[in-house]
Protein backbone atom coordinates (compact mmCIF):
# COMPACT_ATOMS: atom_id res chain seq x y z
CA UNK A 1 0.00 0.00 0.00
CA UNK A 2 2.69 2.52 0.96
CA UNK A 3 4.51 2.52 -2.38
CA UNK A 4 1.16 2.84 -4.17
CA UNK A 5 0.18 5.86 -2.08
CA UNK A 6 3.53 7.57 -2.63
CA UNK A 7 3.36 6.97 -6.38
CA UNK A 8 -0.15 8.45 -6.47
CA UNK A 9 1.15 11.57 -4.74
CA UNK A 10 4.14 11.75 -7.05
CA UNK A 11 2.10 11.62 -10.28
CA UNK A 12 -0.66 13.81 -8.88
CA UNK A 13 -3.53 11.30 -8.99
CA UNK A 14 -4.10 12.05 -5.32
CA UNK A 15 -2.74 14.86 -3.19
CA UNK A 16 -1.01 14.65 0.15
CA UNK A 17 -3.64 17.08 1.39
CA UNK A 18 -6.39 14.63 0.39
CA UNK A 19 -4.61 11.77 2.18
CA UNK A 20 -4.22 13.77 5.38
CA UNK A 21 -7.86 14.91 5.21
CA UNK A 22 -8.89 11.28 4.70
CA UNK A 23 -6.91 10.21 7.78
CA UNK A 24 -8.52 12.84 10.03
CA UNK A 25 -11.95 11.94 8.68
CA UNK A 26 -11.43 8.22 9.26
CA UNK A 27 -10.18 8.80 12.80
CA UNK A 28 -13.24 10.96 13.47
CA UNK A 29 -15.58 8.30 12.06
CA UNK A 30 -14.00 5.19 13.60
CA UNK A 31 -12.21 6.08 16.79
CA UNK A 32 -15.30 6.43 18.95
CA UNK A 33 -15.88 2.68 18.93
CA UNK A 34 -12.20 1.70 19.20
CA UNK A 35 -10.44 4.34 21.32
CA UNK A 36 -7.20 3.75 19.43
CA UNK A 37 -6.23 7.42 18.99
CA UNK A 38 -5.76 9.53 22.12
CA UNK A 39 -4.54 12.85 20.71
CA UNK A 40 -4.58 14.63 17.37
CA UNK A 41 -2.16 17.14 15.99
CA UNK A 42 -3.63 20.44 14.89
CA UNK A 43 -5.17 19.62 11.52
CA UNK A 44 -4.12 22.94 10.02
CA UNK A 45 -0.47 22.19 10.77
CA UNK A 46 -0.66 18.74 9.20
CA UNK A 47 -2.45 20.11 6.13
CA UNK A 48 0.21 22.81 5.80
CA UNK A 49 2.88 20.09 5.75
CA UNK A 50 0.87 18.20 3.14
CA UNK A 51 0.35 21.32 1.01
CA UNK A 52 4.07 22.04 1.00
CA UNK A 53 4.76 18.49 -0.12
CA UNK A 54 2.17 18.76 -2.91
CA UNK A 55 3.89 21.91 -4.11
CA UNK A 56 7.20 20.07 -4.26
CA UNK A 57 5.52 17.31 -6.26
CA UNK A 58 4.12 19.86 -8.73
CA UNK A 59 7.60 21.30 -9.21
CA UNK A 60 8.91 17.83 -10.00
CA UNK A 61 11.22 17.69 -7.02
CA UNK A 62 12.44 14.40 -5.71
CA UNK A 63 10.15 13.11 -2.95
CA UNK A 64 10.90 10.81 -0.05
CA UNK A 65 9.87 7.13 0.03
CA UNK A 66 6.86 7.95 2.26
CA UNK A 67 5.91 11.26 0.70
CA UNK A 68 2.45 12.40 1.75
CA UNK A 69 1.55 9.33 3.83
CA UNK A 70 -0.21 10.20 7.13
CA UNK A 71 0.84 8.32 10.25
CA UNK A 72 0.11 7.95 13.96
CA UNK A 73 2.68 7.79 16.75
CA UNK A 74 2.56 5.45 19.74
CA UNK A 75 2.09 7.47 22.93
CA UNK A 76 5.35 6.23 24.40
CA UNK A 77 7.29 8.06 21.67
CA UNK A 78 7.77 11.80 21.40
CA UNK A 79 6.00 13.74 18.67
CA UNK A 80 6.98 17.41 18.76
CA UNK A 81 4.08 19.59 19.85
CA UNK A 82 2.08 16.85 21.60
CA UNK A 83 2.48 15.50 25.12
CA UNK A 84 3.84 12.01 25.69
CA UNK A 85 1.76 10.48 28.48
CA UNK A 86 2.83 6.82 28.39
CA UNK A 87 -0.82 6.14 29.26
CA UNK A 88 -0.27 7.43 32.80
CA UNK A 89 -2.31 9.85 34.90
CA UNK A 90 0.99 11.01 36.36
CA UNK A 91 1.91 12.45 32.95
CA UNK A 92 -1.54 13.71 31.97
CA UNK A 93 -0.32 17.31 32.16
CA UNK A 94 3.14 16.72 30.73
CA UNK A 95 4.43 19.57 28.57
CA UNK A 96 4.39 19.06 24.80
CA UNK A 97 7.44 17.26 23.46
CA UNK A 98 10.04 19.64 22.07
CA UNK A 99 11.50 17.14 19.63
CA UNK A 100 10.52 14.02 17.72
CA UNK A 101 11.79 10.64 18.84
CA UNK A 102 14.35 9.25 16.40
CA UNK A 103 11.94 6.83 14.72
CA UNK A 104 9.36 9.58 14.25
CA UNK A 105 12.00 11.93 12.86
CA UNK A 106 13.11 9.30 10.34
CA UNK A 107 9.54 8.80 9.13
CA UNK A 108 9.08 12.57 8.79
CA UNK A 109 12.38 12.86 6.90
CA UNK A 110 11.03 10.24 4.47
CA UNK A 111 8.01 12.49 3.78
CA UNK A 112 5.39 10.96 6.09
CA UNK A 113 3.06 13.36 7.91
CA UNK A 114 2.17 12.75 11.59
CA UNK A 115 -1.42 13.40 12.66
CA UNK A 116 -1.65 12.14 16.27
CA UNK A 117 -0.91 9.65 19.05
CA UNK A 118 -2.16 6.11 19.80
CA UNK A 119 -3.11 4.48 23.09
CA UNK A 120 -0.82 2.29 25.23
CA UNK A 121 -1.01 0.45 28.57
CA UNK A 122 0.67 2.41 31.36
CA UNK A 123 4.37 2.65 30.49
CA UNK A 124 3.84 -0.15 27.96
CA UNK A 125 3.93 -2.76 30.72
CA UNK A 126 1.13 -5.04 29.51
CA UNK A 127 0.09 -7.22 26.58
CA UNK A 128 -3.30 -5.47 26.43
CA UNK A 129 -4.08 -1.77 25.99
CA UNK A 130 -5.93 -0.18 28.88
CA UNK A 131 -5.04 2.62 31.29
CA UNK A 132 -6.64 4.98 33.80
CA UNK A 133 -6.00 8.06 31.65
CA UNK A 134 -7.66 7.10 28.35
CA UNK A 135 -9.36 3.76 29.03
CA UNK A 136 -9.46 0.59 26.95
CA UNK A 137 -8.72 0.20 23.26
CA UNK A 138 -10.90 -2.31 21.43
CA UNK A 139 -9.97 -4.75 18.70
CA UNK A 140 -11.70 -3.92 15.38
CA UNK A 141 -11.93 -7.65 14.62
CA UNK A 142 -13.85 -8.35 17.85
CA UNK A 143 -14.87 -5.34 19.94
CA UNK A 144 -15.12 -7.20 23.25
CA UNK A 145 -11.44 -8.08 22.97
CA UNK A 146 -8.14 -6.22 23.21
CA UNK A 147 -5.92 -5.49 20.20
CA UNK A 148 -3.03 -6.55 22.42
CA UNK A 149 -0.27 -4.39 23.75
CA UNK A 150 1.62 -2.41 24.21
CA UNK A 151 1.30 -1.10 20.64
CA UNK A 152 -2.42 -1.87 20.73
CA UNK A 153 -3.65 1.57 19.74
CA UNK A 154 -1.41 1.55 16.67
CA UNK A 155 -2.49 -1.96 15.69
CA UNK A 156 -6.20 -1.16 16.08
CA UNK A 157 -5.81 1.99 13.98
CA UNK A 158 -4.06 0.05 11.20
CA UNK A 159 -6.52 -2.84 11.26
CA UNK A 160 -9.44 -0.39 11.03
CA UNK A 161 -7.88 1.48 8.09
CA UNK A 162 -7.58 4.79 9.93
CA UNK A 163 -4.04 5.35 8.65
CA UNK A 164 -1.52 3.37 6.58
CA UNK A 165 1.31 3.76 9.16
CA UNK A 166 1.30 3.66 12.95
CA UNK A 167 4.51 3.34 14.95
CA UNK A 168 5.27 0.56 17.40
CA UNK A 169 7.92 -0.54 19.88
CA UNK A 170 8.79 -3.95 21.31
CA UNK A 171 10.36 -4.62 24.70
CA UNK A 172 8.72 -7.98 25.37
CA UNK A 173 6.32 -8.56 22.49
CA UNK A 174 4.74 -5.13 22.07
CA UNK A 175 4.89 -5.28 18.26
CA UNK A 176 4.21 -8.99 17.86
CA UNK A 177 1.28 -9.40 20.27
CA UNK A 178 -0.82 -6.64 18.64
CA UNK A 179 0.21 -7.88 15.19
CA UNK A 180 -1.06 -11.34 16.12
CA UNK A 181 -4.34 -10.18 17.66
CA UNK A 182 -5.07 -7.71 14.83
CA UNK A 183 -4.12 -9.84 11.81
CA UNK A 184 -1.06 -7.75 10.89
CA UNK A 185 2.62 -8.30 10.19
CA UNK A 186 4.95 -7.22 12.99
CA UNK A 187 8.72 -7.51 13.42
CA UNK A 188 10.96 -7.29 16.46
CA UNK A 189 14.26 -6.85 14.58
CA UNK A 190 17.66 -8.00 15.75
CA UNK A 191 18.53 -5.84 18.75
CA UNK A 192 20.62 -2.88 17.59
CA UNK A 193 19.34 -2.79 14.03
CA UNK A 194 17.14 0.19 14.89
CA UNK A 195 19.03 2.71 17.02
CA UNK A 196 17.20 4.19 20.03
CA UNK A 197 16.97 7.85 20.98
CA UNK A 198 16.02 8.41 23.71
CA UNK A 199 17.27 5.27 25.42
CA UNK A 200 14.25 3.41 26.89
CA UNK A 201 13.84 2.44 30.56
CA UNK A 202 14.25 -1.27 29.66
CA UNK A 203 17.84 -0.71 28.71
CA UNK A 204 18.70 -3.72 26.57
CA UNK A 205 15.34 -5.13 25.55
CA UNK A 206 13.30 -2.39 23.84
CA UNK A 207 13.47 -1.49 20.17
CA UNK A 208 11.31 0.20 17.57
CA UNK A 209 9.85 -2.27 15.09
CA UNK A 210 7.56 -2.08 12.06
CA UNK A 211 3.88 -2.99 12.28
CA UNK A 212 2.25 -3.24 8.88
CA UNK A 213 -0.60 -4.41 6.68
CA UNK A 214 1.76 -6.22 4.29
CA UNK A 215 5.30 -7.54 4.12
CA UNK A 216 6.19 -4.94 1.48
CA UNK A 217 5.09 -2.16 3.83
CA UNK A 218 6.97 -3.78 6.71
CA UNK A 219 10.18 -4.02 4.69
CA UNK A 220 9.94 -0.39 3.62
CA UNK A 221 9.34 0.85 7.16
CA UNK A 222 12.22 -1.23 8.48
CA UNK A 223 14.61 0.16 5.89
CA UNK A 224 13.59 3.74 6.71
CA UNK A 225 13.73 3.49 10.49
CA UNK A 226 16.86 1.33 10.82
CA UNK A 227 20.28 2.76 11.49
CA UNK A 228 22.64 3.74 14.30
CA UNK A 229 21.94 6.43 16.88
CA UNK A 230 24.28 8.61 18.89
CA UNK A 231 24.27 7.55 22.51
CA UNK A 232 22.98 4.02 21.88
CA UNK A 233 25.88 1.66 22.62
CA UNK A 234 23.87 -1.32 21.33
CA UNK A 235 23.22 0.18 17.89
CA UNK A 236 24.81 -1.57 14.92
CA UNK A 237 27.12 0.38 12.59
CA UNK A 238 25.60 1.95 9.50
CA UNK A 239 27.52 -0.32 7.14
CA UNK A 240 26.11 -3.47 8.74
CA UNK A 241 22.59 -2.03 8.84
CA UNK A 242 22.82 -1.16 5.14
CA UNK A 243 24.01 -4.69 4.34
CA UNK A 244 21.17 -6.27 6.32
CA UNK A 245 18.15 -4.14 5.36
CA UNK A 246 19.26 -1.20 3.20
CA UNK A 247 18.61 -0.60 -0.53
CA UNK A 248 21.52 -2.83 -1.44
CA UNK A 249 19.99 -5.67 0.55
CA UNK A 250 16.70 -5.21 -1.29
CA UNK A 251 18.50 -5.29 -4.64
CA UNK A 252 20.37 -8.46 -3.71
CA UNK A 253 17.16 -10.08 -2.54
CA UNK A 254 15.36 -9.29 -5.79
CA UNK A 255 18.24 -10.63 -7.87
CA UNK A 256 18.65 -13.89 -5.95
CA UNK A 257 16.34 -16.72 -4.96
CA UNK A 258 14.61 -16.14 -1.61
CA UNK A 259 16.55 -17.42 1.36
CA UNK A 260 15.38 -20.73 2.76
CA UNK A 261 16.14 -22.23 6.16
CA UNK A 262 17.83 -25.60 6.42
CA UNK A 263 15.20 -26.64 8.99
CA UNK A 264 12.12 -25.24 10.71
CA UNK A 265 11.86 -26.15 14.37
CA UNK A 266 8.43 -25.92 15.98
CA UNK A 267 7.49 -25.57 19.64
CA UNK A 268 4.27 -24.52 21.38
CA UNK A 269 6.09 -22.20 23.80
CA UNK A 270 9.54 -20.86 24.65
CA UNK A 271 9.09 -21.74 28.32
CA UNK A 272 7.08 -24.79 29.41
CA UNK A 273 3.98 -23.36 31.05
CA UNK A 274 1.84 -26.30 30.03
CA UNK A 275 -0.23 -27.21 26.96
CA UNK A 276 -1.75 -24.63 24.64
CA UNK A 277 -5.50 -23.96 24.73
CA UNK A 278 -7.24 -26.16 22.16
CA UNK A 279 -8.15 -23.31 19.79
CA UNK A 280 -4.55 -22.04 19.73
CA UNK A 281 -3.13 -25.57 19.35
CA UNK A 282 -5.44 -26.28 16.41
CA UNK A 283 -4.39 -23.13 14.56
CA UNK A 284 -0.72 -23.75 15.29
CA UNK A 285 -0.99 -27.28 13.93
CA UNK A 286 -2.68 -25.95 10.78
CA UNK A 287 0.13 -23.42 10.36
CA UNK A 288 2.77 -26.13 10.63
CA UNK A 289 0.95 -28.15 7.98
CA UNK A 290 0.95 -25.10 5.72
CA UNK A 291 4.68 -24.55 6.23
CA UNK A 292 5.36 -28.06 5.00
CA UNK A 293 2.76 -28.10 2.23
CA UNK A 294 2.72 -24.52 0.92
CA UNK A 295 6.26 -23.40 1.72
CA UNK A 296 7.85 -26.81 1.11
CA UNK A 297 9.92 -26.64 4.29
CA UNK A 298 10.79 -29.44 6.69
CA UNK A 299 9.30 -29.02 10.17
CA UNK A 300 10.75 -30.74 13.23
CA UNK A 301 8.74 -30.49 16.47
CA UNK A 302 10.72 -29.87 19.66
CA UNK A 303 9.75 -29.42 23.30
CA UNK A 304 10.14 -26.07 25.08
CA UNK A 305 12.86 -27.58 27.28
CA UNK A 306 15.00 -28.07 24.16
CA UNK A 307 15.05 -24.34 23.40
CA UNK A 308 16.72 -22.83 26.46
CA UNK A 309 17.67 -25.90 28.43
CA UNK A 310 14.52 -25.81 30.51
CA UNK A 311 14.57 -24.53 34.08
CA UNK A 312 18.19 -25.66 34.58
CA UNK A 313 19.36 -22.23 33.41
CA UNK A 314 16.46 -20.32 34.87
CA UNK A 315 13.00 -19.22 33.85
CA UNK A 316 13.50 -16.75 31.02
CA UNK A 317 10.00 -15.30 31.24
CA UNK A 318 10.36 -14.61 34.96
CA UNK A 319 13.82 -13.15 34.41
CA UNK A 320 12.39 -10.82 31.78
CA UNK A 321 9.76 -9.57 34.24
CA UNK A 322 12.25 -9.14 37.06
CA UNK A 323 14.64 -7.17 34.87
CA UNK A 324 12.05 -4.92 33.25
CA UNK A 325 10.19 -4.23 36.49
CA UNK A 326 13.44 -3.37 38.25
CA UNK A 327 14.67 -1.06 35.47
CA UNK A 328 11.30 0.67 35.02
CA UNK A 329 10.81 1.18 38.77
CA UNK A 330 14.27 2.60 39.23
CA UNK A 331 13.82 4.90 36.24
CA UNK A 332 10.66 6.30 37.85
CA UNK A 333 11.97 6.33 41.41
CA UNK A 334 10.52 4.98 44.65
CA UNK A 335 9.28 8.37 45.81
CA UNK A 336 7.34 9.06 42.59
CA UNK A 337 5.79 5.58 42.58
CA UNK A 338 4.59 5.73 46.17
CA UNK A 339 3.44 9.35 45.98
CA UNK A 340 1.41 8.59 42.84
CA UNK A 341 0.27 5.10 43.83
CA UNK A 342 -3.45 5.93 43.81
CA UNK A 343 -3.18 7.23 40.24
CA UNK A 344 -1.30 4.24 38.85
CA UNK A 345 -3.06 1.31 37.18
CA UNK A 346 -3.23 -1.49 39.80
CA UNK A 347 -1.39 -3.97 37.62
CA UNK A 348 1.38 -1.50 36.84
CA UNK A 349 1.66 -0.46 40.49
CA UNK A 350 2.08 -4.10 41.54
CA UNK A 351 4.83 -4.57 38.96
CA UNK A 352 6.62 -1.42 40.12
CA UNK A 353 6.52 -2.47 43.76
CA UNK A 354 7.89 -5.83 42.71
CA UNK A 355 10.63 -4.02 40.80
CA UNK A 356 11.55 -1.91 43.81
CA UNK A 357 11.97 -5.06 45.90
CA UNK A 358 14.56 -6.64 43.59
CA UNK A 359 18.02 -6.84 45.13
CA UNK A 360 21.16 -5.93 43.23
CA UNK A 361 22.30 -9.54 43.46
CA UNK A 362 19.06 -10.89 41.95
CA UNK A 363 19.07 -8.26 39.21
CA UNK A 364 22.65 -9.05 38.20
CA UNK A 365 22.02 -12.79 38.34
CA UNK A 366 19.10 -12.40 35.91
CA UNK A 367 21.26 -10.29 33.60
CA UNK A 368 23.96 -12.95 33.64
CA UNK A 369 21.42 -15.69 32.83
CA UNK A 370 20.44 -13.64 29.79
CA UNK A 371 23.78 -14.53 28.23
CA UNK A 372 23.06 -18.22 28.76
CA UNK A 373 19.67 -17.85 27.06
CA UNK A 374 21.31 -16.11 24.11
CA UNK A 375 23.90 -18.87 23.77
CA UNK A 376 21.23 -21.59 23.94
CA UNK A 377 19.15 -19.98 21.19
CA UNK A 378 22.26 -19.23 19.09
CA UNK A 379 23.28 -22.88 19.24
CA UNK A 380 19.77 -24.13 18.52
CA UNK A 381 19.29 -21.96 15.41
CA UNK A 382 22.82 -22.03 14.05
CA UNK A 383 23.25 -19.95 10.89
CA UNK A 384 20.07 -20.78 9.01
CA UNK A 385 17.42 -22.55 11.09
CA UNK A 386 14.12 -21.03 12.17
CA UNK A 387 11.93 -21.62 15.20
CA UNK A 388 8.16 -21.18 14.84
CA UNK A 389 5.73 -20.82 17.73
CA UNK A 390 2.36 -19.19 18.32
CA UNK A 391 2.97 -15.46 18.73
CA UNK A 392 0.77 -15.68 21.81
CA UNK A 393 -0.44 -18.82 23.61
CA UNK A 394 -3.83 -17.21 24.30
CA UNK A 395 -6.91 -16.71 22.10
CA UNK A 396 -7.01 -13.13 23.34
CA UNK A 397 -7.44 -10.85 26.33
CA UNK A 398 -10.63 -8.95 27.02
CA UNK A 399 -10.31 -5.24 26.34
CA UNK A 400 -10.04 -4.47 30.08
CA UNK A 401 -7.13 -6.91 30.39
CA UNK A 402 -8.92 -9.93 31.82
CA UNK A 403 -7.70 -13.32 30.72
CA UNK A 404 -10.29 -15.89 29.67
CA UNK A 405 -11.99 -17.15 32.82
CA UNK A 406 -10.49 -14.46 35.09
CA UNK A 407 -12.56 -12.06 37.18
CA UNK A 408 -9.96 -9.29 37.40
CA UNK A 409 -7.70 -7.61 34.81
CA UNK A 410 -4.11 -8.69 34.60
CA UNK A 411 -1.97 -11.14 32.67
CA UNK A 412 0.93 -13.32 33.79
CA UNK A 413 4.23 -14.02 32.06
CA UNK A 414 2.89 -17.48 31.21
CA UNK A 415 0.26 -15.84 28.99
CA UNK A 416 2.88 -14.54 26.56
CA UNK A 417 5.36 -16.13 24.19
CA UNK A 418 7.45 -13.17 23.10
CA UNK A 419 9.82 -12.08 25.86
CA UNK A 420 12.79 -14.35 25.13
CA UNK A 421 13.81 -12.72 21.84
CA UNK A 422 14.05 -9.30 23.50
CA UNK A 423 16.46 -10.80 26.02
CA UNK A 424 18.57 -12.70 23.47
CA UNK A 425 18.44 -10.16 20.63
CA UNK A 426 17.04 -12.53 17.97
CA UNK A 427 14.67 -11.25 15.27
CA UNK A 428 11.06 -12.43 15.45
CA UNK A 429 8.18 -11.85 13.05
CA UNK A 430 4.45 -12.40 13.61
CA UNK A 431 2.43 -13.21 10.49
CA UNK A 432 -1.38 -13.59 10.22
CA UNK A 433 -2.33 -17.27 10.41
CA UNK A 434 -6.06 -17.55 11.02
CA UNK A 435 -8.72 -16.54 13.52
CA UNK A 436 -9.78 -18.02 16.83
CA UNK A 437 -13.44 -18.95 17.49
CA UNK A 438 -13.82 -15.68 19.44
CA UNK A 439 -13.06 -13.72 16.25
CA UNK A 440 -9.59 -12.58 17.32
CA UNK A 441 -6.85 -13.27 14.73
CA UNK A 442 -4.05 -15.75 15.42
CA UNK A 443 -0.40 -14.98 14.69
CA UNK A 444 2.42 -17.36 13.82
CA UNK A 445 5.78 -16.24 15.23
CA UNK A 446 8.95 -16.87 13.21
CA UNK A 447 12.24 -16.50 15.10
CA UNK A 448 15.57 -16.53 13.30
CA UNK A 449 19.30 -16.33 14.05
CA UNK A 450 20.63 -12.97 15.14
CA UNK A 451 21.39 -10.73 12.15
CA UNK A 452 19.42 -13.12 9.91
CA UNK A 453 16.51 -10.67 9.64
CA UNK A 454 16.58 -11.14 5.87
CA UNK A 455 15.92 -14.87 6.23
CA UNK A 456 12.99 -14.21 8.57
CA UNK A 457 11.58 -11.61 6.17
CA UNK A 458 11.89 -13.91 3.17
CA UNK A 459 9.87 -16.58 4.96
CA UNK A 460 7.35 -13.89 5.88
CA UNK A 461 7.08 -13.06 2.18
CA UNK A 462 6.58 -16.71 1.32
CA UNK A 463 3.89 -17.04 3.99
CA UNK A 464 2.07 -13.98 2.66
CA UNK A 465 2.13 -15.35 -0.89
CA UNK A 466 0.65 -18.62 0.36
CA UNK A 467 -1.95 -16.79 2.47
CA UNK A 468 -3.02 -13.67 0.58
CA UNK A 469 -5.92 -11.56 1.74
CA UNK A 470 -7.08 -8.20 3.02
CA UNK A 471 -5.54 -7.38 6.38
CA UNK A 472 -8.02 -4.67 7.34
CA UNK A 473 -10.60 -6.03 9.78
CA UNK A 474 -13.91 -7.23 8.44
CA UNK A 475 -16.45 -4.44 8.30
CA UNK A 476 -13.76 -1.80 7.72
CA UNK A 477 -12.26 -0.53 4.48
CA UNK A 478 -8.66 -0.08 3.38
CA UNK A 479 -7.15 3.38 3.67
CA UNK A 480 -6.03 3.16 0.03
CA UNK A 481 -8.39 5.36 -2.02
CA UNK A 482 -10.38 3.64 -4.74
CA UNK A 483 -9.49 4.30 -8.35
Amino acid sequence: MLRELVEMVRVGSVSAVALVERAYRRVDDLNGALNAVVALRDEGEALADAGALDERARRGERLGPLAGVPFLVKDSQDLAGLRTTHGSLLLAEAPPAAHDALCVARLRAAGAIPIGKTNVPEHCFEGYTDNLLFGSTRNPWALEWSPGGSSGGSAAALAAGMVPIATATDGGGSVRIPAAFCGLFGLKPTNGLVGRDPIPPWLDFSTDGPLALSMADLRLLLAITSGPARGDPAALPAELVAWLVGPGAAARASAAPPRRPSLVLAAPRFVDWGPLPNAVADQFDAALTSIEKDLDLQVEPIAPAQILGGFAIGNADEDWLLTCACEQANAMGREAIEAGAERLHPGFLAAMRQGLSVSVADYLAARRRRFAYARALDELLGADRLLVTPATPQEGFYCDGREIGAKRPGTSVSSHNTQVQNMTGHPALSVPAGRSPNGVPFGLQITGPRFADALVLDIGDAWERAHPGERVARGYESFLPAG
